[in-house]
C-alpha cells in the first residue's frame, strides 16, 4: 500500500477493547458503544483480553474485574507495568465499590473506574474522554519524535 493509499493516524478509528466474562454484560456495553465511532473488540477473560491487546492494539480498554483465569486488577497490573501497553487508558468496569477494591484498582494503574450497572451517559462520557486524552497523548508523542528528529539534523548540518 502506497504511503497515499495508508489513511493517516489521526483518520483511524479509535478500537476500544471490551473485556467481561457475562455475555450480557459485554453484549449490553457493546451496544452502548454502537453511539461511538469507533472499532469494537472483544475478550472474555483476562488471557483473552492480554492476545487482543496485542493483537488490535487498542485505544482504551474497558475492563471488568472479576474474571476467571486472571483478574481485572492482574490485567490491569501487566499492561500498565508493560512500556508496549501503559499508555492505553483503562477504565474498570465493576460491581465492586468498597474502598479497598477502589484503591486495589488505583494501584494496578486503572484510569478510571465505571460502576456496575453501567449507566449508559456515564460509559459515553468517559469513553469519550479518555479517547480524547489518549489521541492527544499520541499526538503530543509523534510530535516530539519529529522535533528530536529535526533537532538531529540540524546537528548534522
Amino acid at each position: 500500500m502506497s504511503q497515499k493509499q495508508r489513511p493517516a493516524e489521526s483518520d483511524r478509528l479509535p478500537v476500544i477493547l471490551v473485556v467481561d466474562d457475562n455475555a450480557q454484560n459485554l453484549e449490553l456495553i457493546q451496544a452502548y458503544l454502537e453511539d461511538v465511532e469507533c472499532k469494537v473488540v472483544a475478550a472474555r477473560d483476562g488471557i483473552e483480553a492480554l492476545d487482543a491487546v496485542a493483537k488490535a492494539k487498542p485505544d482504551l480498554v474497558l475492563l471488568d474485574v472479576m474474571m476467571p483465569k486472571m483478574s481485572g486488577f492482574e490485567v490491569c497490573h501487566r499492561l500498565k507495568s508493560d512500556p508496549a501497553t501503559n499508555d492505553i487508558p483503562v477504565i474498570m468496569v465493576t460491581a465492586l465499590n468498597e474502598f479497598r477494591d477502589i484503591e486495589r484498582g488505583i494501584d494496578s494503574g486503572t484510569d478510571d473506574f465505571v460502576s456496575k450497572p453501567v449507566n449508559r451517559l456515564e460509559l459515553l462520557t468517559r469513553v469519550k474522554t479518555m479517547l480524547k486524552l489518549k489521541h492527544l497523548s499520541d499526538t503530543l508523542q509523534r510530535t516530539v519524535a519529529y522535533l528530536s528528529e529535526v533537532e538531529k539534523q540540524a546537528q548534522a548540518l
